[in-house]
């Protein structure tokens, strides 16, 4: 799986360097990257991140659209330096011309969310749920108030967890 997308980001920089007739330093390359994003170019690191799970459910268009987009994001900075807008005219001239693909800012693979867990607050109120989120649940666990904002009870947990 990585020997491919490695093979393309190295056939992107030797089009970047016929195009511009320079030579361009090579990134180093991660396959760490998780979440909605389907890759990242860290410009003044010079590293480029991928998210394997949508590179393996996408390798096709993966492997055309998105390292090019990516590539020449640090393409364009090391051209034109740090002072350029992420998607402006100088990105969209390296996608173009370089690349010859559409300058698209995102991309429109399919993304499965992981489950969330609610921790259901109540007050004194009727028939009232506060779903906390782990994170405000473990900060209530810490000593941290919540009250509603209607009978300005102190929120307690109910001791019920939903997983959506």
């Amino acid at each position: 799986m990585p020997d491919q997308l490695h093979a393309r980001v190295e056939a992107c920089y030797q089009q970047a360097e016929a195009f511009f007739n320079k030579r361009f330093e090579r990134p180093q390359v991660s396959f760490k990257l998780h979440g909605q994003k389907a890759g990242v170019a860290h410009l003044n690191t010079n590293l480029l991140r991928f998210n394997p799970q949508l590179y393996q459910e996408n390798s096709e268009h993966f492997l055309k659209q998105t390292v090019a987009h990516e590539v020449a994001h640090l393409i364009a900075h090391q051209m034109f330096g740090g002072r350029i807008r992420p998607h402006g005219e100088e990105w969209q001239l390296i996608m173009r011309g370089v690349y010859e693909l559409a300058p698209d800012r995102c991309h429109s693979y399919a993304i499965t969310r992981r489950q969330t867990s609610a921790y259901i607050y109540r007050c004194a109120c009727p028939e009232r749920d506060f779903p906390f989120t782990a994170q405000r649940h473990a900060l209530v666990r810490k000593g941290r108030r919540y009250f509603c904002r209607s009978c300005r009870a102190t929120l307690a947990f109910s001791g019920e967890l939903r997983i959506d």
